[in-house]
């Protein structure tokens, strides 16, 4: 379990990088005219990621939920798949990914890296929802993944429509001012 432990503070360690990355860019964002939507979702959304650490250590250690290698190194090797794919997704952004929906008007959308796939519009949520499952599995927590997974479906509905929205506002060009 103690392992297991370090595995969930390290994937906590890595929100907290992604928050200062967030900060800075949101820094950048701002300098440059952004505008911020959708900041009614994102406390459900902290919580939410918050609650996933929490529920992974607290099912394991109150369950007594046991540790399947046949189930944990596959889940394992998914995690750090996933985890891969974040910081492809945020390498590609660079300045303009957050953890908020900020959006420089102007920009056109970035077609590189994951994002060159059209049928896959947002590859960050992709490994959201993978690491959802796969942190909690990793020590047969099923109960925090089956939690997190529905509710993240539901969160995520509303964030990926609430950013479409801004983006689609952002990258739509306006048309010329009539005299």
């Amino acid at each position: 379990m103690i392992w297991y432990g370090l595995l969930v503070a390290a994937v906590a360690a890595e929100r907290v990088a992604e928050l200062v990355v967030a900060r800075r860019n949101e820094r950048w964002s701002t300098a440059r005219g952004a505008t911020v939507t959708g900041q009614g979702h994102y406390p459900a959304m902290v919580a939410l990621h918050t609650g996933l650490l929490a529920g992974c250590l607290a099912e394991v250690w109150l369950a007594g939920r046991p540790f399947v290698p046949a189930l944990a190194w596959p889940m394992l090797a998914v995690l750090a798949a996933a985890q891969a794919l974040r910081w492809w997704c945020i390498g590609t952004l660079g300045p303009r990914w957050n953890t908020r929906v900020i959006v420089v008007p102007g920009l056109p959308l970035v077609t590189g890296g994951p994002y060159r796939w059209r049928w896959l519009r947002h590859p960050n949520y992709v490994a959201v929802v993978v690491e959802g499952v796969a942190l909690p599995l990793v020590h047969t927590a099923w109960v925090t993944a089956a939690v997190f997974t529905v509710l993240n479906a539901a969160l995520l509905t509303v964030r990926i429509r609430c950013e479409n929205r801004a983006l689609a506002a952002a990258t739509t060009p306006t048309a010329p001012a009539q005299a």
